[in-house]
């Protein structure tokens, strides 16, 4: 089938819209994402080097940390642009890593799934630089209102870790960190059980202590929307392992049977029954992904490998 070429994807939504609307290169409901009077969005205006540079600056006044270069945001909606501050932004933008590729179109790409499943994403994107490349932006889940602080705690500081030891744990403990602390543990459980599936068929083998939290809202403590969804498999020469955090004691090479029979039923506590709706629904909705990936903004061998990732992962899980 040809490609209609009066149709472009918007780096926000990642669904297809007509090229020929004022908002392009975004859609309109795209922007509205960003702010409901958006009417465009500038490119920012530092090349990826330059922001690089400036978030190693700017690492010690960053309220969120990691690997990735991140710098803090608020948009200006009359200026149709976001704009880097010290404090207090409401964004988070995270340029490409200088050692990986395409990883901002990747995260864009994995949220956007992980949304399409029903899991809770922040609102996120990407946004063109003045080089061309691209940069995510994610809204802060901890802040509303006039930048007033939401108690958010990750699992490391639940389990009283550190960015040194976030991978000396297990998943059954980020388990047992929900049962201690939620205020509801049977949803909360059911909810992490669809996040390590989500992770497994999408190759995220970096999901440690700090990339999950508890949020608190309206009195009530629940895991926090997800974030740093990313195929890491991919992204890596010659990854070894298919999660960050053991599950039965290993790292790779789970077979339905870990991640279904022990993982969801056993350890989660899920009813068999709820666990089959669980399974059949992500079999369902997964079957859509592809279809994502080929709209996506990631090159063309890195859509082949993440299809090809995903069937692969599709085949281990849903196959009885």
């Amino acid at each position: 089938m040809a490609h209609d070429t009066n149709m472009a994807v918007c780096p926000i939504t990642l669904d297809e819209f007509e090229r020929d609307t004022p908002s392009f290169p975004y859609s309109k409901e795209g922007l509205r994402r960003l702010h409901r009077n958006l009417m465009g969005l500038s490119p920012l205006n530092w090349t990826v080097e330059r922001q690089i540079h400036e978030a190693a600056l700017r690492a010690d006044k960053m309220s969120i940390q990691g690997v990735q270069p991140k710098l803090s945001a608020i948009l200006k909606p009359k200026g149709q642009r976001l704009e880097v501050v010290d404090s207090g932004g409401r964004y988070i933008l995270k340029p490409c890593p200088p050692q990986w590729a395409e990883v901002p179109e990747n995260e864009a790409l994995t949220m956007t799934l992980a949304a399409h499943c029903g899991i809770e994403v922040p609102h996120h994107g990407l946004v063109a630089a003045v080089d061309g490349s691209w940069t995510y932006w994610i809204r802060r889940f901890d802040r509303e209102g006039r930048n007033t602080r939401v108690p958010v705690e990750d699992f490391a500081q639940l389990q009283g870790a550190t960015r040194d030891t976030k991978y000396d744990s297990s998943m059954e403990r980020v388990i047992s960190t929900i049962d201690s602390f939620a205020t509801f543990p049977a949803i909360e459980r059911r909810k992490i059980a669809k996040r390590i599936l989500f992770c497994f068929l999408t190759g995220n083998e970096d999901m440690h202590l700090k990339n999950f939290s508890l949020i608190t809202r309206k009195a009530k403590v629940e895991l926090s929307p997800a974030y740093d969804l990313l195929n890491t498999s991919i992204v890596l020469q010659h990854p070894t392992e298919e999660s960050a955090l053991p599950i039965r004691g290993k790292k790779s090479n789970f077979t339905r049977n870990d991640l279904i029979r022990y993982l969801c039923h056993e350890r989660c506590q899920i009813p068999e029954t709820e666990v089959t709706k669980m399974i059949d629904d992500l079999s369902i909705q997964s079957a859509s992904w592809p279809s994502v990936i080929q709209r996506s903004l990631l090159s063309a061998s890195m859509k082949e490998r993440y299809s090809a990732l995903l069937e692969e992962r599709s085949l281990r899980l849903f196959n009885a």
